[in-house]
C-alpha cells in the first residue's frame, strides 16, 4: 500500500459530551489527566479507572464549543457514561450522548490538499486542534511513515463532504484506523479489556495519558504507587500474528500453564494476518515463543514500537 491519501469513516468511537460550568473540574476530579489547563487548542489521551486502578475506558479529550468532549470506544460508552454520571452528584456538568449528531473520519497519508479545502488552516503538532465552520480537526501521531489528522463535526456536515473527498482520497475501512492506531502504539481500550490493565500497561504514562501531578481521582493511589515503587513489570508491545482477538491471553512456551499477557487491540494487516497490540510480562519479551491463545497457538513475531519504554525499566 502506497502513502497516497485515504480517509475513514469512524464508526466504531462514540462520542460523549460534558457540558456545564463544572465540566471540566468535575471531569478532572475523575480521570487520569488534567482538564483543568486543556486549552482550546489541545486534545489529550486520558483514561478513567476502577477505584483499583483498572481502565475501564480509554479516550481522546478537547473542548468544543460549549462541551469538553470525548471520543471513547463505542463498546464501552454506554457504561462509562452512566458510571461518570453516578459521581456528578452537585456538579454543575451534564453527560450526554453525541453520537447521533457527530461523526469522526481518521485522514492518513497525503491529504493535506483535500483538508485544505475543508480547514482554513492545519495543525501541526501532534494532538494539536484548530476548530473551524466544520468542526474540529486535530493532528494524530504519525503511525506507519503516514501523517494523519482526525476531523470530529456534525455528522450531516461532514457527511456532506464525503463526495468532495472521493475526488482525492481513498475512501478505506475504519479497521485501517484502528491497523494505524496500532502501529502508533495507542492502545484502546474495548468492551474485551475492561479492567484488565492499569495504565502503565498500556503505556499511557510514556504516551502522556496520565498527570502524576493532579489531584485524585478513582484509582489515583495505585497509579501512583505503580509509578514510583518501581513495580512496573509489564508493557505492551507491537506485534504481528496470523490470527489474534482482543482479550486473547498470551502464553509463553516456557511456561505453558500461566498467561503471560493479553491481546489488546487488533486488525488486519497489510499483507495478511493481524497487527496487534499486547500487554505483556517484560520478562516475556526476552525469552522464547510468546503464543496467542494457548502454547500452541499463532505465534507472535515483535515489531518496533514508535517511541521507548522508560529507561529505567
Amino acid at each position: 500500500m502506497t502513502t497516497a491519501g485515504v480517509y475513514m469513516p469512524l464508526t466504531q468511537f462514540g462520542v460523549i459530551d460534558i457540558k456545564g460550568e463544572d465540566a471540566a473540574s468535575f471531569l478532572h476530579s475523575q480521570i487520569t489527566n488534567d482538564v483543568q489547563h486543556l486549552d482550546a487548542s489541545t486534545a489529550r489521551l486520558a483514561g478513567y479507572c476502577s477505584p483499583k486502578g483498572r481502565l475501564l475506558g480509554s479516550f481522546l479529550m478537547w473542548r468544543s464549543t460549549d462541551a469538553v468532549r470525548l471520543l471513547i470506544a463505542h463498546d464501552v460508552q454506554a457504561a462509562v457514561q452512566k458510571r461518570l454520571s453516578m459521581f456528578v452528584l452537585r456538579s454543575k456538568a451534564k453527560l450526554s450522548d453525541a453520537t447521533p449528531e457527530i461523526a469522526a473520519v481518521g485522514f492518513a497519508g497525503d491529504v493535506r490538499k483535500a483538508l485544505s479545502g475543508i480547514f482554513d488552516a492545519l495543525p501541526d503538532g501532534v494532538h494539536v486542534k484548530v476548530e473551524g465552520p466544520h468542526g474540529a480537526l486535530i493532528r494524530m501521531p504519525d503511525a506507519a511513515k503516514r501523517p494523519r489528522f482526525l476531523w470530529v463535526g456534525p455528522k450531516a456536515d461532514v457527511e456532506a463532504h464525503f463526495a468532495r473527498l472521493d475526488e482525492t482520497l481513498k475512501r478505506a475501512p475504519d479497521t485501517m484506523w484502528d491497523w494505524l492506531d496500532i502501529h502508533a502504539g495507542e492502545a484502546r481500550i474495548t468492551h474485551a479489556t475492561v479492567e484488565q490493565f492499569v495504565p502503565q500497561m498500556v503505556n499511557f504514562d510514556v504516551l502522556g495519558a496520565v498527570n502524576f501531578k493532579k489531584g485524585c481521582y478513582p484509582g489515583q493511589e495505585i497509579v501512583a504507587r505503580s509509578q514510583y515503587r518501581g513495580t512496573i513489570k509489564r508493557r505492551t508491545a507491537l506485534a504481528h500474528a496470523q490470527a489474534a482477538t482482543p482479550g486473547a491471553e498470551l502464553f509463553n512456551a516456557d511456561d505453558p500453564g500461566q498467561p503471560c499477557g493479553m491481546v489488546i487491540n487488533a486488525a488486519p494487516a497489510q499483507d495478511g494476518g493481524v497487527d496487534c497490540l499486547v500487554e505483556i510480562k517484560l520478562a516475556a519479551l526476552d525469552k522464547s515463543s510468546v503464543h496467542v491463545g494457548a502454547a500452541g497457538g499463532p505465534a507472535l513475531t515483535f515489531l518496533a514500537l514508535p517511541y521507548a519504554y522508560p529507561s529505567d525499566e
